[in-house]
């Protein structure tokens, strides 16, 4: 068990992931429009909420958009320190190999000293290999995505394999079994597909599942939890019902109001 797993055991009587995707368009106030607000606004955020969490999922390129790699920094030191059990999944989606993978490793895990990084493993298992280098820390693939362009490639047949499974399918397969050799990884699962989260959790029982699409995007929450069962870890991802619950000073209030109705929906 990595240390990444150990924390989502230690907080599963709670499954909802906040995610923080600052739009500062979207700011409350005198904070609208005004990128420099990135840190305040997700701090308030983390402070509303942390007690109610399993997870936090900064997406990178909402800091990097706006140059706010700085605050990404300041945002995840600042998790740990009022959270100190509660892990911090980098949202990134890398996909490279060799050196370059070795270098978004140390990004995530040294720069911005996240407990879990997501990754596209479409270019094979030396594209994972050098994140599981970093011993405790947590690598969550891309399996049966949410949006549906994911069925120009997810949903496909592979003939060169027994049984013909589709790629979704084979992915869950090798996470669960050759690929995760320190029980390092996990998977992305989109909570708009319930019927393909029950095929990956019959796959990968013990996999820690990531399911984003809980709210805005219109995934049904007792729907996920039905389908995910109750064999490991499972991290449901809320990001703008939360963030955005209210334009005016009490946002994050408001913000702690949905997470509470959210959380209480995934028990």
């Amino acid at each position: 068990m990595t240390a990444f797993v150990a924390q989502l055991q230690a907080l599963a009587s709670s499954r909802l992931c906040v995610g923080l995707d600052p739009e500062p368009a979207k700011f409350p106030g005198a904070w609208a429009g005004d990128a420099s607000k990135i840190y305040d606004f997700c701090a308030a955020i983390v402070d509303a909420t942390h007690d109610l969490v399993c997870a936090f999922k900064p997406q990178i390129a909402y800091f990097a958009a706006h140059r706010a790699e700085d605050q990404l920094e300041r945002l995840i030191d600042h998790i740990h320190a009022v959270a100190p059990g509660v892990p911090v999944i980098l949202d990134a989606k890398r996909g490279d190999i060799g050196s370059t993978a070795e270098q978004y490793a140390r990004e995530a895990f040294v720069r911005y000293r996240a407990d879990a990084v997501t990754l596209s493993p479409f270019m094979g298992f030396d594209s994972v290999e050098p994140y599981l280098a970093y011993e405790g820390k947590g690598a969550i693939l891309l399996c049966r995505t949410s949006n549906k362009g994911g069925d120009d490639w997810q949903m496909q047949r592979l003939a060169d394999v027994p049984g013909q499974p589709r790629l979704f399918e084979h992915l869950a397969h090798l996470a669960e079994t050759q690929w995760n050799r320190n029980g390092q990884l996990g998977l992305v699962v989109g909570a708009t597909y319930p019927g393909e989260i029950a095929r990956v959790r019959e796959l990968a029982p013990t996999l820690p599942l990531l399911v984003p699409g809980v709210g805005a995007q219109g995934g049904d929450a007792a729907a996920v939890v039905q389908a995910a069962g109750r064999t490991a870890p499972l991290v449901v991802n809320s990001s703008r019902a939360i963030l955005y619950a209210s334009s005016g000073a009490d946002f994050a209030a408001r913000a702690r109001a949905v997470a509470e109705a959210t959380r209480a929906s995934l028990a």
